[in-house]
C-alpha cells in the first residue's frame, strides 16, 4: 500500500510508527485484532459523535472490546447529551468509509478527540490509518499530541450475545 496523507504526515514529524496492510474489506476492531495476532484492546476504533447543540463533532477513541459509554463521554465534556450518528452519517460527516475513519485523517477537520483512559499508559496501541486496511501503531501519547485530544473515561464493556 503507498503512502497516504496520514503516513506522510507522520514521517514528516518524525513520529514513530508502525504501519500495518490488510485488505481493504470493512472489518470490526476485534476482526482486525484477529488478523493482526494482538488483543483487541490494542486495536482502538475512532467512533464519530454528535453533539444536540451545535459544537464540534466528536472523535471517541477507544478500546476495540469496548463501546462509547455517551453519558461519560458527554460528562467529560460538560454537555447534556450526545448521539452516535449511523455509519452512513458517520461516514458524510467525515468524508471517509467507515472502517478507515482515523482522528489523523481528520487533522484540521474541526473535530474534538477524546481518547480513553485505559490508553494512557500504553506504550504503543493501533488506529486506523486513514483508510480500509490502512492500519498504524503508535504511541497514544503521540495521537494525542497531534490531535490536542484529552484522555477520559469514555467506555463500558461492549455487549456480547
Amino acid at each position: 500500500m503507498k503512502a497516504n496523507n496520514v503516513i506522510r504526515l507522520l514521517e514528516q514529524r518524525k513520529i514513530s510508527f508502525e504501519q500495518y496492510n490488510l485488505s481493504a474489506e470493512k472489518r470490526g476492531a476485534v476482526e482486525t485484532a484477529v488478523l493482526l495476532g494482538v488483543a483487541p484492546a490494542e486495536v482502538y476504533k475512532t467512533i464519530v459523535v454528535t453533539r444536540l447543540e451545535r459544537g464540534k463533532n466528536i472523535l471517541a477513541v477507544v478500546p476495540g472490546d469496548r463501546e462509547v459509554d455517551l453519558k461519560a463521554l458527554a460528562s467529560a465534556l460538560n454537555e447534556k447529551k450526545l448521539h452516535i450518528p449511523t455509519e452512513k452519517d458517520a461516514e458524510r460527516i467525515t468524508g471517509l468509509q467507515a472502517g478507515g475513519i482515523s482522528p489523523l485523517a481528520l487533522l484540521n477537520r474541526g473535530f474534538q478527540v477524546v481518547i480513553d483512559s485505559s490508553a494512557q499508559n500504553k506504550a504503543t496501541f493501533i488506529i486506523s490509518g486513514g483508510q480500509r486496511g490502512l492500519m498504524i501503531r503508535l504511541a497514544p501519547k503521540d495521537l494525542a499530541a497531534m490531535t490536542n485530544a484529552r484522555f477520559a473515561d469514555i467506555t463500558r464493556k461492549e455487549y456480547s450475545l
